[in-house]
C-alpha cells in the first residue's frame, strides 16, 4: 500500500474508531442494543427541546444590535458551551493517544507521521465537532423555530467552537507532557478536563449565591458589576454573540479562526508527536530498583486489599471522574447553607450533601474495584474463597469512603455531635448500600469501560441514585423531624429489598 493509501486508509480507520467507541459506550458492546439504544437517543434529543426551551426560548427575538445584557449573557452562555467542549475535547485527546495503545503500530506505518498524526488530530476535532453538533441541535433548533432562519448560523459558530476546542485541546496536552511528563499527562489532563467543565458554571453560581442569595447565573451577567467590566459594543468580544445572530461580518473570522487554529496545531505538533506520546514503560534501571525491594510478608487477604489500592493509585483519572460529581454538590450546600440561617442549624444542610456524595463515590468505586478487575481469571484461581476475595474488595472500598469523608465528619463533630453521629452513620449506610448494588448487579468488565458502567444495567444505576438520595433524606429528616427519618428510611431500605429480590446475584 503506498503511503498516500495508507494515510487514506488511517482516516477511514479512524472514523470507525471513533463511531465503534461512542456505539460501545452506549450499548456496552451489546449489538443487540443498538435499535433500542438508537431509538432512545433520538427520544432523548427531542425531550431535550423542553428543556431547551426553557434555557434559549426568551432569546429567540433577540435582534441586532444587541443591547449590553443581552451581549453578555449571550457570550458568558458560549463561552460555557466551549469549556464544555474543550473538557470533551481533552478527554478524547487524552484517550485516543494514551488508552488505544497502538502507538507501535502507527509507528512501523510506512506512511510518514506527520500525516498520520494530522489525520488523527482531524479525526479528533471532527468527532468533538459532531458531539457538540448533536447536544446543540434541540437548542439552536428552539431558536430558529421561534426566531426565524437567522439562528441556523449557530451551528457554524459550533463548529468554530469544536475546531478551536480541539486545537486547544491538543496544545493543552503537549504542553502537560513537557511540564509533567508522559506518566503523569493522563492524570493531570483528565482533572483539567473535570475542572474545566464544571468550573465555569460553579463559580458564576458561588458568585450569585454570595452576592444575590441565588443558584442563578444570570444574576451575576445581569448585573451591574458585570456591565461595569464589559467592553465596547464593537469589541471582538461580542463576535459570536453577532454570529449566532447571523452576522456574517462576525461568523466568517470565528469559522477562518477555529480552521486556522486547527491548521496550526496540525503543522506544529504534529511533526513531534511521536515524541510527546512515547512509551510511559519505566526504564530498566526503575525496573531494577522495584525488583530490589524487599518482599512484604503478610497475609493473602492483605496482599489482595494492597493490589487494589494500588490499582487505583496508578488510574487515579478512573477516580477524578467519580470525584467530580463532587464539585457540583458545593452551589446547593452552599446555597442552602446560607438560607438555613446562622449558627449551627447551618451546618444541618451538609448532612444530605455527604450522605449523597459518599453514596455516589462508593458506587463508583466499587464498580472498579469489583465489576472492573483486569486480572479477574488471576483473582478467580488464587488460593482465597470467593467470599473473602469480595470482602477485601468491599473493604477497599469503605476505606477510601472514610478517608474522604471522616475530616468532614470531624470538622462537624466540633459543632455538633449528634449532627456528625447521623452523618456517619447515614454516609456509611449509603455507601453500603451503593456498594451492595454493585455487588449484586456485578458484571465482568475492564476499567477501560467505566465510562459507560450505566449501561451495565439500568435498575442498578436508577436504584443506585434513588439509594443514594433516599439515604440523604432520611439523615436531613432525622435532624429535623425523626419521626419522618423513620418512613424515610423504611422506604429507602425497602427500595434496596426489591432491588435485592430482582437481582441476578443475591449475595
Amino acid at each position: 500500500m503506498t503511503p498516500p493509501a495508507s494515510v487514506m486508509w488511517f482516516a477511514g480507520h479512524e472514523l470507525r474508531l471513533a463511531w465503534r467507541e461512542m456505539l460501545g459506550m452506549l450499548t456496552a458492546g451489546r449489538r443487540r442494543r443498538s435499535r433500542s439504544v438508537l431509538l432512545l437517543l433520538i427520544v432523548f434529543v427531542i425531550f431535550l427541546h423542553l428543556p431547551a426551551y426553557a434555557v434559549v426560548g426568551r432569546f429567540a427575538d433577540v435582534q441586532t444590535p444587541l443591547d449590553q445584557s443581552t451581549a453578555i449573557v449571550i457570550t458568558a452562555s458560549i463561552f460555557l458551551a466551549w469549556a464544555l467542549v474543550l473538557s470533551q475535547a481533552i478527554e478524547s485527546v487524552t484517550r485516543v493517544f494514551y488508552a488505544r495503545a497502538d502507538l507501535d503500530l502507527i509507528m512501523s506505518s510506512p506512511a510518514p507521521l506527520t500525516n498520520l498524526f494530522s489525520v488523527r488530530i482531524a479525526a479528533i476535532a471532527l468527532t468533538v465537532t459532531l458531539m457538540a453538533m448533536l447536544l446543540a441541535t434541540p437548542f439552536v433548533n428552539v431558536l430558529v423555530i421561534g426566531g426565524g432562519a437567522r439562528w441556523f448560523s449557530a451551528y457554524a459558530v459550533v463548529i468554530a467552537m469544536g475546531l478551536s476546542a480541539s486545537a486547544c485541546a491538543i496544545a493543552i496536552t503537549v504542553g502537560l507532557f513537557q511540564l509533567c511528563g508522559p506518566a503523569k499527562t493522563r492524570l493531570v489532563a483528565q482533572i483539567i478536563s473535570a475542572v474545566t467543565g464544571a468550573g465555569f458554571v460553579i463559580a458564576l453560581q458561588v458568585a450569585a449565591i454570595l452576592s444575590y442569595g441565588t443558584l442563578s447565573r444570570f444574576a451575576v451577567l445581569t448585573s451591574d458589576a458585570a456591565a461595569a467590566f464589559a467592553p465596547a459594543a464593537n469589541s471582538i468580544v461580542w463576535w459570536p454573540a453577532r454570529a449566532m445572530l447571523g452576522d456574517v461580518q462576525a461568523l466568517v473570522p470565528l469559522l477562518a479562526g477555529g480552521l486556522i487554529l486547527l491548521g496550526l496545531t496540525m503543522a506544529i505538533f504534529s511533526p513531534r508527536f511521536s515524541n510527546y506520546v512515547a512509551s510511559t514503560a519505566p526504564s530498566t534501571r526503575a525496573r531494577r530498583k522495584k525488583i530490589a525491594r524487599p518482599f512484604r510478608a503478610g497475609s493473602r487477604r492483605k496482599a489482595l486489599r494492597r493490589k487494589e489500592f494500588i490499582l487505583l493509585w496508578r488510574d487515579p483519572w478512573l477516580v477524578s471522574q467519580t470525584l467530580m460529581q463532587l464539585l457540583y454538590l458545593l452551589p446547593p450546600a452552599l446555597m442552602l447553607w446560607r438560607s438555613f440561617g446562622e449558627g449551627a442549624g447551618a451546618f444541618i444542610v451538609l448532612a444530605p450533601v455527604i450522605v449523597m456524595a459518599a453514596g455516589q463515590l462508593a458506587g463508583g468505586l466499587a464498580w472498579l474495584t469489583i465489576s472492573g478487575e483486569d486480572a479477574a481469571d488471576l483473582v478467580t484461581t488464587a488460593p482465597l474463597p470467593a467470599s473473602t476475595i469480595i470482602t477485601a474488595k468491599v473493604e477497599v472500598v469503605l476505606v477510601i469512603i472514610a478517608v474522604v469523608f471522616m475530616p468532614m465528619i470531624a470538622g462537624l463533630a466540633l459543632v455538633s455531635l449528634p449532627l456528625a453521629a447521623v452523618t456517619a452513620l447515614a454516609a456509611a449506610v449509603a455507601a453500603a448500600s451503593a456498594t451492595a448494588i454493585q455487588l449484586w448487579f456485578r458484571v465482568q468488565a475492564r476499567r477501560s469501560h467505566f465510562r459507560r458502567r450505566q449501561t451495565s444495567s439500568r435498575i442498578a444505576t436508577f436504584a443506585e441514585a434513588f439509594s443514594s438520595i433516599g439515604w440523604a433524606a432520611t439523615a436531613a429528616l432525622a435532624l429535623v423531624l425523626p419521626i419522618a427519618s423513620v418512613i424515610a428510611g423504611a422506604m429507602t431500605a425497602g427500595l434496596m429489598a426489591l432491588t435485592w429480590k430482582i437481582s441476578p446475584v443475591r449475595t
